[in-house]
């Protein structure tokens, strides 16, 4: 099937959320909200990346209306995570109306515990993949000299590279080629993009996981170069209903793409009883 086609086939719709939180709406059922992983946008995805999202998210969407959500543009500096939580429980609210089931992936899952700690009247079930309760030092720094390196409109991409790659011999080499593409990468508005990993940067639940009531499911990869597996299992085991799944030899970026990804999301939010321990 043609990216075209398969666009078609999910009925794909773009809009905004209440405070222009834009998204992107494909197939049937009930609502599942994804919250993006980093972009260095707040705006809905393009070209080959809107193409990539789509093909990640469809076999969901072939249970649910996923609803790719993410932040909102024109984010003030000293914005907080509780602030950009806050936001998101206001524009679902107006939206859904009800309690939605909620996808948060890496720096969706930061937004996603925040808001299923402050808002729990907001989320009916949970999934956390390839994030956890708080960044690694790794993931920290790589991201701050990013956002620091775009802001001042230096060449900064090549500074993920270690967060994203697992292998310190692929990393240089992915390294080496993201430096040469970060001219066609920067982010439009690097002032937006610094307001949010600096809230990211400060983002910390690890004395507040047990205040989280929706069941919930975490998802890492044992090769996470941002994550450990010790991040996942501390915020596993500190929400109260949850279960913790580690996929073998899985990348930060390979969770949502592993085979067994959206069945077990699937299982888990459409399941009579939620997975527990």
């Amino acid at each position: 099937m043609s990216k075209s086609s398969l666009a078609a086939e999910l009925d794909v719709t773009s809009g905004a959320l209440r405070h222009g939180m834009p998204y992107l709406a494909m197939g049937a059922g009930r609502p599942l909200v994804f919250l993006r992983w980093f972009t260095p946008d707040h705006a809905n995805p393009r070209g080959w990346m809107r193409e990539s999202e789509i093909k990640m998210l469809a076999p969901l969407a072939r249970h649910f209306r996923v609803y790719a959500v993410g932040r909102a543009p024109g984010m003030a500096e000293g914005t907080t995570m509780a602030d950009i939580a806050t936001e998101h429980a206001d524009a679902l609210s107006a939206e859904f109306g009800a309690p939605v089931d909620v996808l948060g992936v890496s720096s969706g899952g930061s937004i996603a515990l925040q808001l299923a700690a402050d808002y729990p009247s907001a989320v009916r079930r949970l999934v956390i993949a390839s994030s956890g309760y708080r960044l690694d030092p790794l993931a920290k720094e790589s991201q701050i000299r990013y956002g620091e390196a775009a802001f001042e409109g230096r060449r900064a991409l090549h500074l993920m590279a270690s967060t994203t790659i697992s292998s310190p011999v692929l990393a240089r080499v992915a390294g080496a080629a993201m430096w040469l593409i970060d001219p066609l990468a920067r982010p439009k508005n690097p002032a937006d993009t610094l307001a949010f990993l600096r809230a990211e940067d400060a983002f910390d639940l690890s004395d507040r996981l047990g205040q989280i009531t929706a069941p919930t499911l975490v998802i890492g990869g044992e090769r996470d170069a941002g994550y450990s597996t010790e991040n996942f299992r501390y915020t596993a085991d500190n929400i109260p209903n949850s279960r913790l799944l580690i996929y073998p030899g899985t990348s930060h970026m390979g969770v949502p793409k592993h085979a067994r990804f959206a069945p077990d999301v699937t299982e888990f939010l459409t399941a009579a009883t939620p997975l527990t321990r």
